[in-house]
């Protein structure tokens, strides 16, 4: 594109210059010429320092997927993140909620940033939150205490705690990815997120001050990042028991030794017509995860169940759902029973007492070890058909708890829950599952053991 406008151009000069021999150049062609030829020089000069390959990629950079590592928790199990948020940036550790509205963190001790903003009533920001409440404080101002805000109530989704915070903007940053590794931070200057308070943060991982909500809103991380960016709200989830990932956007999705996870098993999701949440509203729906189990089969075996309770009736109860912040998966009483009588009927381990907060443990003495873990019965979840089945090995259903004992990783959740299966972050580990919020359905992997990588082989260690 330069060297064809100097080209044209120089033509136009050539024109000016150009005369016969016997002829003589006037002085107002050749001051033309001069005139021409000086403009042509600084506007190639423009030209070449506004489309140089560095600049231009410095303006037009737009990543397609982002990255935030996890860590496992070994005190309370849960997942944290640390992201980098305010100015200046201040790295703030965060428990990870699968099916949380939003971010929110404790503005009541040491929330300092010059980009602080808050978002005030009727604005376009507190429509995106679809929240009808705005509320003022007259101790403030100060991040988390302003006049006429718009509100939103934050919950510890762990303890089972809410409150009532200011919902608020400010800098947010996080490195992009190719899939492989991270890349060049990119920043969010206007994310969304709620203001809660010192006593939410009772009962979450040492350090953290909130929680980072990844489900169904606009105001949820996966939709912010996806407008903010211009890609598919879609997010892929890897746990470990050391440090896992979490991935915005797209794909590819590679793990060392080089290893893709392209193919995976798709099921749908599910929107609970009744909200889940501590605090809702009527006519409020979940923003959870719903998948629709249709039973369980182990070591090749269907466990007799109440079909009733699989499937998600008119006020919100019953249905299966995934839980980053319950450790271990729970299962209403009469499915708990059924599958630890079909679990004992078929493995050889030697039944001992229970430990809490399991039901079921067993001597591991004996107890073969295979690359998928344990040598015990497999439990399978039947999806929409038996065809497509999430299979649970033994490095995902039993739990070492020490002394040769090792435990069915399941719990009981009573007799009426809300929800009769929770497939907790146990289940989950090196297990990458991707949700595709535009096409309404989840991918899963199941066991990455399986494919000789964990999903702790994410390469933190070097930059694109």
């Amino acid at each position: 594109m330069i060297i064809m406008t100097v080209q044209i151009w120089q033509a136009r000069i050539n024109f000016y210059k150009w005369k016969p021999s016997s002829e003589t150049i006037s002085a107002t062609e050749s001051t033309m010429a001069s005139y021409l030829l000086h403009h042509v020089i600084f506007f190639s000069t423009l030209l070449f320092i506004f489309l140089s390959p560095t600049t231009f990629a410095q303006i037009s950079f737009r990543p397609k997927a982002l990255v935030l590592p996890t860590a496992k928790d070994a005190s309370t199990l849960q997942y944290v993140a640390t992201i980098n948020q305010r100015t200046p940036l201040v790295p703030v550790k965060v428990v990870v909620d699968l099916g949380g509205q939003f971010m929110w963190v404790n503005c009541d001790k040491g929330y300092v940033s010059s980009s602080y903003r808050t978002v005030r009533c009727r604005s376009a920001a507190c429509s995106l939150a679809h929240s009808s409440t705005c509320a003022s404080c007259f101790a403030g101002p100060k991040p988390g205490c302003n006049n006429d805000t718009c509100s939103a109530f934050p919950g510890n989704t762990a303890a089972h705690t809410n409150t009532i915070g200011e919902l608020a903007q400010d800098v947010f940053s996080i490195n992009s990815t190719n899939g492989s590794n991270p890349g060049r931070a990119v920043t969010v200057p206007r994310f969304v997120f709620v203001c809660g308070t010192t006593f939410l943060v009772e009962g979450l991982a040492k350090g953290a001050v909130g929680m980072a909500g990844l489900g169904r809103t606009k105001i949820a991380l996966p939709s912010q990042f996806a407008a903010a960016f211009s890609f598919r709200r879609k997010f892929a989830v890897c746990l470990s028991s050391g440090t896992g990932v979490v991935i915005f956007g797209d794909g590819p999705y590679v793990f060392l030794p080089g290893i893709e996870i392209s193919r995976l098993t798709y099921t749908p999701l599910f929107i609970n017509p009744v909200s889940t949440g501590g605090v809702s509203f009527q006519s409020e729906t979940s923003t959870e995860y719903f998948i629709g189990v249709s039973g369980i089969i182990i070591n090749n075996k269907p466990v007799p169940l109440n079909q009733t309770l699989l499937k998600i009736d008119d006020k919100g109860v019953g249905g299966t759902k995934i839980s980053t912040v319950d450790p271990y998966t729970v299962l209403e009483t009469s499915i708990y029973n059924a599958v630890v009588s079909a679990f004992v009927r078929e493995t050889a381990a030697k039944r001992v007492k229970a430990v809490a907060p399991f039901g079921a443990c067993f001597s591991s003495k004996g107890v073969g070890s295979t690359r998928l873990g344990p040598a015990v019965p497999a439990i399978d979840l039947v999806l929409q058909n038996k065809d497509v089945v999430w299979s649970i090995f033994g490095a995902n259903s039993v739990v070492s708890v020490g002394n040769d004992v090792m435990c069915l990783g399941f719990v009981d959740g009573g007799v009426n829950p809300r929800t009769s299966i929770v497939i907790g972050g146990y289940q989950l580990e090196d297990n990458l599952i991707q949700l595709d919020l535009a096409a309404s359905k989840l991918g899963f992997s199941s066991t990455l053991l399986g494919r000789r990588t964990t999903c702790a082989n994410f390469n933190f260690t070097s930059t694109v």
